[in-house]
């Protein structure tokens, strides 16, 4: 921020190459603590996986992916292209090795770890989003329960059992189980094949693309530049950092944060960080219904989220393991609705509308990237998963204070980029 004397020895400027909803929380904090920033984007805010989420801010939701579940269910999902969990026949040998990794991660002793790293962030996410909102960052989060929708109160009691072992590691988790009455009336589309459910309290959701666009605005506002072009590389010595653009510009600051979501491992890796992240691309598309809906609604049957958007209902779901910058494949959303339609009634499928895809980071381990690399003045925040929305404005709060203070924070520890 201008006119702001740094007498702490600390950064004066920072170059934030990312414009999603970690990269930009990075900036503003930085901002806050009075940095001055430039940020870098290839083709703008909120271009990747922050504009078309389901926009859950869920911390009591944020259930590790790498269960041993999953990867049964992945094997039995690899030849079948309508499944929400769709790994492509590839000759790719790099994604055959990350695959290999997630799959070594798969079991109840890594993903313990990963769901007691993840408590600090998810005890301060929402926090952290109100001292946004109330700080200028003009866009809503709204506080509802996620109801989750079975067919039966046995295939419900498959999520109390993962809510369960979420709090045993000390995750605080809220929740009720819901008769058929009781889930009838928190969710007026639930078809009758729908017949119980488990209401998980102390949420909140928001437009994604909205908030992040708000954000991006907010730290404009506080004397930040935004810029796109496409990064080539980052250049790091104990004089500081250049940030290098395909076309020969290049930018230089005090230090370099990477928060490129899906597309992290590129320059990371160039700096150290030789845990890959991969894109779980997602799917979305809303459509219009006919009662509205109060909150978000969560159909694990058919692992599909559903959250009220612009009068209407955005259905998100699949994970896909493909190259970031790969077209859309119609069959995904396809295959969304034909699990999805059994289960709801009044709504439009065919009026459907922002048909989207976007990126998802994922990491082998689980457990995301976030602090400083080998590379001098060089830091990372990425690989968040499923869960980058939630807890985004934290990363960036926590970011800001390492590459300040120059200490790593407690909570950032099971995070380090180099582990």
């Amino acid at each position: 921020m201008d006119g702001v004397e740094r007498l702490d020895g600390g950064p004066r400027s920072a170059v934030v190459v990312g414009a999603g909803v970690v990269g930009l929380s990075t900036a503003w904090f930085l901002q806050e603590r009075g940095v001055e920033v430039t940020v870098v984007d290839r083709t703008g805010v909120a271009a990747g996986a922050s504009w078309g989420n389901a926009g859950w801010i869920a911390p009591g939701l944020a259930i590790p992916l790498n269960e041993p579940a999953v990867l049964r269910y992945g094997l039995r999902s690899l030849f079948n292209p309508a499944a929400p969990l769709h790994i492509p026949l590839t000759t790719d040998p790099k994604l055959w090795s990350f695959l290999a990794r997630f799959a070594a991660h798969c079991r109840w002793s890594s993903w313990t770890r990963v769901a007691k790293a993840n408590i600090p962030l998810n005890e301060e996410s929402i926090e952290a989003y109100d001292v946004l909102t109330a700080n200028g960052v003009e866009a809503p989060t709204v506080a509802a329960p996620i109801t989750a929708a079975f067919t039966s109160a046995r295939q419900a009691q498959s999520l109390v059992r993962e809510l369960e072992r979420l709090a045993a590691t000390g995750q605080p988790v809220e929740y009720a189980q819901l008769s058929t009455e009781d889930l009838r009336e928190q969710v007026p589309l639930a078809s009758p094949a729908l017949a119980a459910g488990v209401r998980v309290d102390g949420q909140r959701f928001a437009d994604p693309g909205g908030f992040v666009r708000a954000l991006g605005s907010a730290v404009v506002a506080r004397g930040a530049t935004i810029r796109s072009f496409e990064v080539a590389d980052v250049c790091a010595d104990n004089a500081g950092v250049t940030v290098k653009a395909e076309d020969g510009n290049a930018i230089s600051a005090d230090v370099a944060v990477l928060a490129t979501g899906a597309w992290l491992s590129a320059l990371a890796a160039r700096a150290g960080v030789r845990i890959p992240v991969r894109a779980g691309r997602g799917y979305s598309f809303t459509v219009p219904v006919r009662k509205p809906v109060r909150g978000p609604v969560y159909l694990p049957e058919a692992r599909v989220a559903c959250t009220p958007y612009q009068d209407g209902l955005r259905v998100a779901g699949t994970m896909e393991f493909r190259h970031p910058d790969a077209p859309l494949d119609a069959a995904r959303v396809d295959a969304i609705i034909a699990s999805a339609r059994p289960l709801l009634d009044g709504v439009w499928w065919e009026d459907r509308t922002d048909v989207w895809v976007g990126p998802r980071p994922v990491t082998p381990d689980g457990r995301a990237l976030i602090g400083a690399t080998s590379a001098p003045g060089v830091y990372v925040a990425g690989g968040h998963g499923m869960w980058g929305l939630a807890q985004g404005p934290v990363t960036g709060r926590l970011l800001a204070e390492q590459i300040t203070t120059g200490k790593q924070p407690a909570a950032l520890r099971e995070f380090d980029p180099v582990r």
